[in-house]
């Protein structure tokens, strides 16, 4: 399995197989299993649709590394603009960032401005922000962003990923900020200087950092898809009594989706990850390295609709 994921990772750098998917995605429909479509408007009718189910949204405008201050002050209007239509159309749900789409790769101090407008209009709405974590090479920065964000205002979280061999020293660096936390294994292909290479020990320090979370006064958000980390949440908080409005799981758009029903007939809260627009193609080439198997689905799509 590691090295078909890692053949999708190549093939995705690949312009003759992914031109076809970016061309065809959205038209052919398949695209459409993990990205809401290209418009916010596509975005809020998916979360009005989980809403319905009983599902809480977090929505995101998909796109990174932008390279001009126009295009971060852009980015941030676009989210000012999706916490207003929440609002008004009286959707249940927040949103998620991404830094290096606000400018944090060439301006840190232009990201940590926008995203403090963001978070301010969040805060006006009665809403909350999370923080996506990207690839291992912006994760100081981001660390260092969240920390300077959330010592001015408490509606916001960020995501730790359990295969980087840092994340457990920086939630020991984030406790005293008691913040919400979105606990994910992580999705980017990284080295292994930085990331532990194999899915067993991913898993385990995945359990590891769900147990420190619990135990010391983080919200936390138990975002996998993985059952035994799902009942292994399940226990923690039956044996430390943990209060529902401190915790909830997250999963992403198109994966499980039986199972986050599920999960809401249970009576945990659930929230799912939806993301959208333009951008989508290196998000939905990561789904496809974390699942190889709908490749198959893909390149038959490709074929007969193509």
């Amino acid at each position: 399995m590691p090295l078909l994921r890692d053949f999708v990772f190549w093939l995705s750098k690949k312009k003759t197989f992914t031109r076809p998917i970016a061309r065809t995605g959205m038209r052919l429909g398949f695209a459409r299993r993990f990205v809401a479509g290209e418009t916010l408007e596509d975005g809020l009718r998916v979360a009005r649709e989980l809403n319905a189910r009983g599902l809480q949204a977090n929505m995101n405008k998909l796109g990174e590394f932008v390279t001009a201050r126009s295009e971060a002050e852009d980015t941030c209007q676009n989210y000012r603009r999706i916490l207003r239509e929440l609002a008004e159309k009286n959707i249940t749900g927040g949103i998620s960032i991404k830094p290096t789409q606000l400018g944090l790769t060439f301006a840190p101090d232009l990201c940590r401005e926008l995203t403090l407008r963001i978070v301010e209009e969040a805060a006006a709405l009665n809403n909350f922000v999370e923080i996506d974590m990207e690839d291992s090479s912006t994760t100081e920065a981001t660390v260092s962003l969240f920390e300077a964000v959330r010592r001015q205002h408490s509606n916001v979280g960020l995501a730790i990923q359990a295969y980087l061999y840092r994340s457990r020293t920086d939630l020991e660096r984030l406790q005293p900020l008691q913040p919400k936390i979105r606990l994910v294994k992580g999705a980017y292909r990284e080295p292994r200087s930085v990331a532990f290479p194999k899915k067993k020990q991913v898993d385990e320090n995945y359990r590891a950092l769900l147990h420190f979370l619990f135990s010391n006064g983080f919200r936390v958000a138990v975002a996998t898809h993985d059952e035994k980390m799902l009942e292994e949440a399940k226990r923690i908080v039956r044996e430390r009594q943990v209060a529902p409005d401190r915790w909830e799981f997250q999963m992403i758009l198109g994966v499980r989706r039986d199972r986050q029903e599920a999960l809401v007939q249970e009576g945990y809260k659930m929230r799912v990850y939806i993301p959208f627009g333009g951008e989508w193609l290196p998000y939905f080439m990561r789904r496809l390295a974390e699942r190889p198997a709908n490749l198959a689905f893909v390149v038959k799509s490709l074929l007969l609709g193509g």
